[in-house]
Parts: structure tokens; C-alpha cells; sequence
């Protein structure tokens, strides 16, 4: 607070906004390297139940890289993107009815403070001085919680998820791919189970859940994939199919 007695805003202060839609960013992050881990894995263990050479395994593992990457960047991309749309119409709707019937929407925002608690003079008061500041932002945020200057980027959403996938998937494939051939598979299982109980409890800890229920569930969910696609790729190596 400044001589005045007003608040004084720094520019390094955090904002509660800010540091809300990083956590998102960030658990969205966690997410996807959890999809990596768990997709690519799964296929390299099930072709190391068929083979053990490291070529089909390694093209088998570059595949679901690849595809689970631009798989998960084109959802992200068209999903932000419909938000994104949605996010524009309502700005434009407010800055058409704001030009249209000014007085209304003047009377509507000082409704929406009087609702909140202020007196009808304290609000029509408000109304009017954030109106004469700014109008569009004062209603995007007292009406839709909109800020006009932070709206979502399908590209960065995109890339995000896409980057966050490869960053996941590349464990399983150094780990299947790197030790002797007796020991891959038990080590990958190892790594990638690890791996799964950090990004678990990692995304309950950002969401504010329980780390130790958040990491069994995925381990648990991690195993039953690994050892599902491992025995379908044992089994069809033994039967002479592949």
C-alpha cells in the first residue's frame, strides 16, 4: 500500500489468473507425458514379446511416437481452437450490445454488482466508472470472466501436448532400446512404472488430490497395459502367426 493509502501493484506481483492458467498448462503437460509413457510403452513391450531384434521394436516404438504425438497435438488443436471460436463470438456479442444499448448494458453491469453485495447507488457508481475505464473488459470480466488480451492459442496448446507426448514416450524407447536383451523388457516394465508413479503423483499435487491414490491408479492402470500387450505379443510369437 502506497502514502495515499491505495494499493501498490508491482510489476513482478503473481496474479491469482496467471498462476491459474500455468497450473493448467502445466498439469495438461503432465498429462500428456503420461499418454506418452504409457502409449509408446505398451507397443515396444508388446513387439519385444514377439522379437528381440531391436529393429522392429524401434520402428514399432518411432510409429506410436510419431502418430501418438500429432495424434495428441491435432485434438488439442481442434478442442482450443472451439474454445477459442466460442471465446471470440461472446467478445463480439459484448462489444455489439455495448455499442448498441449502452444504457442497458450500463444498468446490467450495475445489476451485477448490486447482486454481489454493493449498495444500488455503490453499484451504479462502479458500473459507471469501470464503463468510463473500460467498458468491454469490465463486462467481459463481471459477466463471463473473459479477459480480452488472454485468450487461449490453438498453435501453443498444440505444440504443448505435442511436446509434452514425445517427452513422455522417449523413456520407454531409450529402455527397451539400450540394455542387453535379457533384461529389456523387465527393465522397461521397471522404468516406465516408476516414471508413471512421478507423473501421477505429480498431477494430483498441481490438481490438489492425493499423490499416493493418484500414482496407484496410474501404475496400476500402466501395468495392466503392459502386461496386456506383452502377452498378446508373446502369444502371437508362439503361435507362429508373426
Amino acid at each position: 500500500m502506497d502514502r495515499a493509502g491505495a494499493p501498490a501493484f508491482h510489476e513482478n506481483e503473481p496474479h491469482q489468473n496467471d498462476v491459474a492458467q500455468r497450473l493448467n498448462w502445466l498439469r495438461a503437460g503432465v498429462l500428456g507425458a503420461n499418454d506418452g509413457i504409457v502409449s509408446v510403452a505398451a507397443i515396444v513391450v508388446g513387439v519385444a514379446g514377439v522379437t528381440t531384434q531391436s529393429g522392429p521394436i524401434l520402428v514399432a516404438g518411432t510409429a506410436g511416437l510419431v502418430g501418438g504425438a500429432v495424434s495428441m497435438a491435432l485434438g488439442e488443436y481442434v478442442s482450443v481452437s472451439s474454445q477459442k471460436d466460442s471465446q471470440e463470438a461472446l467478445i463480439e456479442k459484448e462489444r455489439r450490445e455495448l455499442q448498441e444499448q449502452p444504457e442497458d448494458e450500463l444498468e446490467e453491469l450495475a445489476a451485477i454488482y448490486q447482486c454481489k453485495g454493493l449498495s444500488a447507488d455503490t453499484a451504479r457508481t462502479v458500473a459507471r466508472e469501470l464503463t468510463a475505464h473500460d467498458a468491454l473488459g469490465a463486462h467481459l470480466s463481471a459477466e463471463l470472466n473473459i479477459d480480452e488480451t488472454d485468450i487461449v492459442s490453438p498453435w501453443h496448446a498444440a505444440l504443448a501436448s505435442a511436446v509434452s507426448f514425445v517427452a513422455g514416450a522417449i523413456l520407454p524407447m531409450l529402455a527397451i532400446l539400450l540394455p542387453p536383451e535379457n533384461i529389456r523388457v523387465p527393465l522397461t516394465f521397471a522404468a516406465v512404472l516408476v516414471a508413471l508413479a512421478a507423473t501421477g503423483a505429480l498431477g494430483a499435487w498441481i490438481g490438489g488430490g492425493s499423490k499416493w491414490r493418484a500414482a496407484v491408479r496410474v501404475v496400476v492402470g500402466g501395468a495392466l497395459a503392459l502386461v496386456a500387450t506383452f502377452s498378446i505379443g508373446s502369444l502371437l510369437g508362439a503361435s507362429g502367426v508373426l
